[in-house]
């Protein structure tokens, strides 16, 4: 295997085996990170890459897609079986162009879409200032109103909402670790007659595993989400809507009931060219694994883990946002805890083998690349066999890591313990 790559192209194969030493070695506790199965590896890497398919099943713009219609047809109807969609578009490259197309469907320039701040747990695409989306549309933001609890303040939402009158509102976060009340905030976009959309990117795979609520039950109207990260596929994009679904090159009339076919059209033409067909075979094979019975254990293990992690993280003095989590990852607070800053913790647990990464809190003073607290879950862990036991070892390492952050021969010797515990878990695929 790599027999090619090796003769062809030594550099590239040379960054590749350590990338897959590095993997092997260390634990990955960035919560939007996990490992493929080898099925979905074996798609991605398929001949599907060298097909041009721009359009949509039975309506392509290339010849030669007798076997890429079904293929895609295949994906959609897999996803939408996973989260009882109407629709479903496949075809997004990752997370920020599928948000990006829901926003150019339904709004015009200078339109509105309520979303929750970055700092409190949102995402990039959720309306900061430095992004694109940013300089197109007004983006107005909510806020955690206790963060003892995390309680989002959903009076303030609705004060926000009634006063800006948004065209979306926006739920999904990329560093809350709570559970978000949908019901809340679909009578929130009904009110102001705004469309519910939510950004499952870090839970999908838990919802589709239903361990965690899924947002159509509660009214909303748009689901977008990446395809990796708990879902545990390929890196991508994938958008759900409820409506009325058809032809996507013909225009529509904007109204909510036509928004599957409003995205396809912001997708393409709108968006994007070709789809990646490889990445959509590899989608599609995802899709299946996250039906499978074994994914909900898989899921299951993912909250357990994650609960006790930060419950032994609390017990040695790391002071978690909100005091816990409820789904796959957690917040902490670094510079209460320990008096040290995100940056310097993620280094410290790079040094060890721990991979995680730094990030703000709510409200933080810091900057971003310096902020005041760190990130981390428990999705690939659990993908490599980990079950509570380990966690509590894990939170051991990391309370002797940061206790002991100057004693680089101590790091040496914990880094060391790491690796001797990794062998015990490999993973799912060989690369």
């Amino acid at each position: 295997m790599l027999k090619h790559l090796k003769s062809n192209d030594k550099p590239i194969y040379d960054l590749l085996k350590a990338e897959e030493k590095r993997q092997h070695e260390g634990l990955e506790l960035i919560p939007s990170e996990n490992y493929v199965s080898s099925a979905v590896l074996e798609a991605l890497g398929t001949i599907f890459t060298n097909k041009y398919s721009e359009g949509y099943p039975g309506k392509r713009y290339y010849g030669g897609q007798m076997n890429i219609d079904p293929l895609e047809t295949l994906a959609i109807e897999r996803a939408k079986k996973l989260f009882n969609a109407d629709h479903a578009n496949v075809q997004p490259l990752s997370g920020a162009p599928a948000n990006l197309a829901v926003y150019f469907a339904w709004m015009e320039p200078g339109d509105t879409i309520l979303g929750m701040d970055l700092s409190h747990g949102g995402h990039l695409t959720h309306g900061d200032p430095r992004t694109a989306a940013a300089r197109v549309f007004n983006f107005i933001r909510y806020k955690i109103k206790d963060i003892e609890t995390g309680e989002i303040d959903y009076d303030q939402m609705r004060d926000l909402a009634k006063k800006h009158k948004p065209k979306i509102v926006l739920a999904g976060f990329s560093a809350y670790p709570r559970e978000l009340d949908y019901a809340k905030i679909a009578s929130i976009a009904n009110e102001v007659g705004a469309i519910a959309m939510m950004d499952m990117a870090h839970i999908a795979g838990l919802i589709a595993a239903k361990q965690l609520k899924n947002p159509f039950d509660f009214g909303f109207h748009v689901v977008t989400s990446t395809t990796h990260k708990t879902l545990r596929g390929p890196r991508g994009g994938l958008i759900l809507s409820k409506g009325i679904v058809s032809n996507p090159l013909s225009p529509v009339e904007k109204k909510i009931e036509n928004i599957p076919t409003l995205i396809d059209r912001s997708v393409f033409p709108g968006l994007q060219g070709g789809p990646h067909d490889n990445v959509t075979a590899a989608k599609a094979v995802a899709f299946k694994e996250a039906a499978s019975p074994q994914f909900k254990i898989y899921a299951k293990q993912i909250l357990k883990n994650a609960k006790r992690l930060s419950e032994q993280l609390m017990k040695k003095g790391f002071k978690l946002v909100t005091n816990g989590t409820d789904n796959h990852l957690m917040l902490v607070d670094m510079i209460t805890s320990f008096n040290v800053s995100g940056l310097q913790a993620e280094r410290v647990y790079d040094a060890i083998g721990l991979t995680l990464n730094k990030n703000m809190i709510p409200d933080d003073q810091r900057k971003p690349f310096s902020p005041s607290g760190i990130r981390l879950g428990t999705p690939a862990i659990t993908t490599r066999g980990m079950k509570e036991k380990d966690m509590d070892q894990i939170a051991e390492w990391m309370y002797k890591a940061i206790t002991h952050k100057d004693d680089e021969k101590y790091l040496n010797k914990l880094h060391k313990e790491v690796i001797i515990y990794c062998k015990n878990f490999p993973l799912p695929s060989d690369f």
